[in-house]
């Protein structure tokens, strides 16, 4: 038994002794990486030591050389330091103070120095009056702050020195001040211990972690050395090429570092294909995408010549580091066909859910048509092609008959090549042979696949030589689906292929009808939003002026451009004004829609109706305000007396202005409007500070508009404008105002050409807003067709002044008009004298019309009423009526002014002598 067990005992004993000697002392692969990182480890903490040492010194003298100049400065600038310096015993004013200045700051002196360098005060006392060594010639010379190491008696210090200026800018002193270069080694000494603690600590840690490195490498290596690590790998290798799964290893800078057997048959690599990049190994495009992209895979199918390889990548690391990655790959090429099915399947799900999102984006029928036919080339066709129905063109309802449906209008074609034969957009297509596909389904009202166009006999009879084209242009397969909402066709999809060799099939009919159901209903809206757009274009075109009336105050041009996405609220006008003046206007609704245009029509005429009193602009806007408030009131309140806001005109502004060619004189109102532009001839732009009040309806209670008075030389333009100028998407109104400055500034240009400059600079290619802008280029009367003067309360005055109309009637070539003229001076001048209050004054000014102006203030208000046959007076008033074309009564701050305008050339305005009586007799006549 002995003798047979013998050698089995030596046998375990060797593998017992190689077993102990694999995982101890330095020959494993553990042993060695403990040793160099303790080694390391070493080195660098006392690197870190000396360094830390060295740079706790330098930190010190650098902080002793800031606190020392920052002491000095201070003290040397303190309240006193100089008046001490000039007094009799300067030693006693300052050494408590420096004292007490050194005790706070931790310094270990101040002291204060003549220019001679005599100590004033010192940290000791017997210093004092003793000369400061070194060469302090900076200070006292350059006046320069400046610090220093010094070495010399009393001690080695940081030292910083400080001139000490009076209050007319002369050196009277200097101040030093400083921390001994002993106080600096102590409190680096001091700092040793801690050092050399943390040091020995890091040292142990290091040692430890080393040590904890080393265990775990133990474990995971089996205490194996480098020489059997060696004979391991290659034993792997051996494995690896023998599996029948192809293996990639790629390094962290996308190189390859592995391939096994498998996986060289599989993509095809050469021999020499590690080390290289992955884009250099020939593999598909999107193998070589996902190896560089990093990211992990699980049975992804990619192409490798004729194969299809399901692939899995997996990262080397793990995540967020910096990683090379394993990918694994196995031959699928059976798996092929049904692949590709989900494929298809996956992407036709995809492509719907893009339809949702990309088609009807906008409200534009067009655009949604051409949104269908991008949507569908590629992926599903090559060609695709939107023809609709005429009436819903124009945002009119489809027609119910199927007979009026075989004429379309061609308005979106897509397709992968420009030179394509079908015909385009914009031509008819009719529908006149019922076997045609496109016949055929309408009369259905589904979808219809031709797998093979060459047989369709009827697509063929219907345009033969297009049919013909088409063939030879490579069109082999189609597929149309009538486009329907709410069970009314509104136009067809046509579907084309030429280079995608497979034909539709009937798997591709159902996604068709889903594909055009989606875009049909967005087609509807489109088409109905158009409708009510241009109805709403419309109302507006029609209450906003189409013509601007005769004057000769301004020349204006104006520009309107409604929203793209629904019409607004804002309006402009001109309205001319007795005096030759002329009202500018320009307003907002707030919203969009019918109830926006209408309720600006409403807004439009009752400024007409307020300009008519011929009142200051803040004045009319008050009531235009209550006008607002009253109809709010009303309309707000439903049938069943239910609050109804959303039907009023709450949020609508104004901006009224009154210019007077006369005098040049503007005057401008605002109601929560962006107040005008003002340039001058020269190109200068002013944006005028307005008060600019609370839009209309909003109840201002006492708070009144306020007025502005501008005077705009001849040949200025008064710039009106609504925010959607200014306003849009991405740009702000500061922008805009910027931007609008800058189109105004260019001198010498037209209204017209204002107008065209502003919208090219401004407009956007789809304003989300209603734009209105105006432009008017002032104008100033010749004085010499302006006459006025003052007229004294006396009826005798009356007649020199209707003599000196004459004249100056006679002087303008206005002789057919100097008796009805001198008839109306004659009464109006009357009646002020008679009923008005001082001043009176007349005015005349010859315009388009001759118009005669009587002042006074008096705000009495004559109104025209008819004489009976036995009165001797009453008559004035009423023959002023009477031979005028128009007269009025405006008033002013103070007073009143009655105008009566004749026309110019109306030489038959003047009646026979027997009808009149005499100019004198008439003064006499009471109103």
């Amino acid at each position: 038994m002995t003798a047979r067990e013998g050698p089995r005992g030596k046998g375990a004993g060797k593998r017992g002794k190689r077993a102990e000697g694999r995982g101890t002392g330095l020959r494993s692969v553990a042993g060695q990486v403990f040793a160099l990182e303790a080694l390391i480890a070493l080195l660098v903490i006392a690197a870190a030591v000396f360094v830390t040492f060295y740079q706790a010194r330098s930190d010190t003298e650098r902080d002793a050389s800031v606190r020392s100049l920052a002491v000095a400065e201070a003290f040397a600038k303190a309240p006193g330091i100089d008046a001490a310096l000039a007094s009799p015993d300067p030693t006693a004013v300052l050494q408590k103070r420096a004292e007490q200045t050194r005790r706070a700051t931790g310094v270990d002196f101040i002291a204060v120095l003549d220019l001679n360098g005599v100590r004033y005060t010192d940290s000791q006392p017997e210093l004092i009056g003793t000369k400061a060594t070194g060469d302090l010639s900076r200070a006292v010379v350059d006046g320069e702050s400046y610090t220093e190491l010094f070495r010399g008696a009393p001690n080695d210090a940081v030292r910083a020195v400080v001139p000490v200026v009076d209050d007319r800018g002369r050196i009277v002193g200097m101040v030093t001040s400083g921390v001994e270069v002993q106080s600096i080694s102590d409190a680096v000494r001091n700092r040793l211990p801690l050092l050399v603690g943390a040091a020995a600590g890091a040292l142990v840690l290091a040692v430890g972690g080393a040590a904890l490195v080393s265990r775990r490498l133990r474990r995971q290596t089996h205490g194996l050395g480098p020489a059997e690590m060696t004979r391991m790998k290659e034993h792997h290798e051996a494995v690896l090429h023998a599996v029948r799964e192809g293996v990639l290893i790629v390094g962290p800078d996308r190189r390859l570092l592995l391939a096994n057997d498998e996986a060289r048959r599989l993509l095809g690599l050469t021999s020499d294909a590690e080390r290289r990049h992955v884009s250099e190994l020939g593999l598909d495009a999107r193998t070589v995408e996902l190896l560089e992209s990093g990211r992990s895979a699980t049975d992804e199918v990619h192409r490798a010549g004729d194969r299809l390889l399901a692939v899995s990548v997996r990262p080397t690391l793990p995540a967020g580091r910096e990683s090379g990655c394993v990918m694994t790959m196995r031959d699928t090429t059976e798996l092929a066909a049904l692949t590709g099915r989900a494929a298809v399947a996956r992407g036709r799900l995809q492509l719907l859910y893009e339809a949702g999102v990309r088609i009807g984006t906008t409200l534009e029928v067009v655009r949604t048509a051409e949104e269908l036919a991008e949507v569908a080339v590629p992926r599903f066709a090559d060609f695709a092609t939107v023809e609709l129905l005429e009436p819903v063109l124009r945002g009119e309802e489809p027609p119910a008959s199927a007979s009026e449906t075989t004429e379309m209008r061609r308005t979106a074609l897509s397709g992968l090549r420009p030179d394509q034969p079908l015909q385009p957009v914009g031509d008819t297509i009719r529908f006149d042979v019922p076997s045609t596909p496109m016949a055929t389904a309408l009369s259905a009202g589904h979808a219809m696949a031709q797998a093979e166009l060459a047989s369709a006999e009827g697509w063929r009879e219907q345009d033969p030589e297009g049919a013909a084209q088409a063939l030879a242009y490579g069109m082999h397969s189609l597929l149309t689906v009538p486009l329907l909402a709410r069970g009314v066709v509104l136009g067809m999809a046509n579907f084309w292929r030429a280079d995608t060799p497979e034909p539709f099939g009937d798997e591709d009919l159902s996604f068709a009808e889903e594909l055009a159901a989606r875009a049909a209903v967005a087609i509807d809206n489109a088409r109905r939003f158009t409708r009510e757009h241009a109805m709403a274009v419309t109302l507006q075109r029609s209450l906003l002026p189409r013509v601007l009336p005769d004057q000769s105050a301004v020349e204006v041009a104006y520009r309107y451009l409604p929203a793209k996405a629904g019409v607004g609220g804002d309006w402009f006008d001109v309205i001319p004004l007795p005096g030759a003046r002329v009202a500018l206007v320009v307003g907002d609704v707030v919203g969009h829609g019918l109830h926006a245009a209408a309720t600006m029509g409403r807004l439009r005429t009752a400024v007409h109706n307020f300009s008519t009193l011929d009142v200051p602009p803040d004045e009319l806007l008050g009531h235009l305000d209550e006008l607002t408030g009253r109809i709010d009131d009303r309309e707000s309140e439903g049938p069943e007396g239910e609050r109804r806001r959303d039907e009023g005109i709450t949020g609508a502004t104004c901006l009224y202005a009154i210019y007077d060619p006369a005098s040049g004189m503007c005057t401008v109102a605002s109601a929560g409007h962006p107040g005008p532009a003002l340039v001058a001839s020269d190109g200068r732009v002013e944006f005028p500070e307005l008060s600019p009040g609370l839009p209309l309806g909003l109840g201002l209670g006492d708070v009144p508009f306020e007025a502005t008075e501008l005077l705009l030389p001849e040949g200025s333009k008064l710039v009106l404008f609504t925010d959607g100028l200014l306003e849009d998407r991405g740009r702000d109104l500061d922008t805009g105002m910027g931007m609008l400055r800058s189109t105004l500034a260019r001198p010498d240009r037209s209204p017209e050409q204002t107008c065209a400059d502003v919208l090219a600079t401004l407009l956007s290619p789809s304003p989300r807003d209603d734009i209105a802008l105006l432009v008017a280029r002032t104008r100033l009367l010749d004085p010499e067709r302006i006459a006025e003067w003052e007229v004294a309360r006396d009826p005798s005055a009356v007649s020199p002044v209707r003599n000196a109309a004459a004249e100056k009637l006679s002087d303008w070539g206005l002789d057919g008009l100097a008796f009805t003229a001198e008839l109306v001076l004659s009464e109006l001048i009357t009646n002020a004298v008679r009923y008005g209050a001082d001043p009176v004054r007349v005015r005349l000014l010859h315009d388009r019309t001759l118009i005669c102006e009587v002042s006074d203030g008096s705000s009495t208000s004559p109104h025209l009423r008819h004489a009976a046959a036995t009165d001797e007076g009453g008559r004035g008033l009423y023959l002023v009526a009477q031979y005028a074309d128009r007269w009025g009564t405006r008033y002013g701050r103070r007073g009143k002014t009655i105008w009566a305008e004749l026309r110019v050339g109306a030489e038959d305005a003047e009646p026979s002598e027997a009808a009149v009586p005499d100019l004198d007799a008439l003064e006499d006549l009471a109103w």
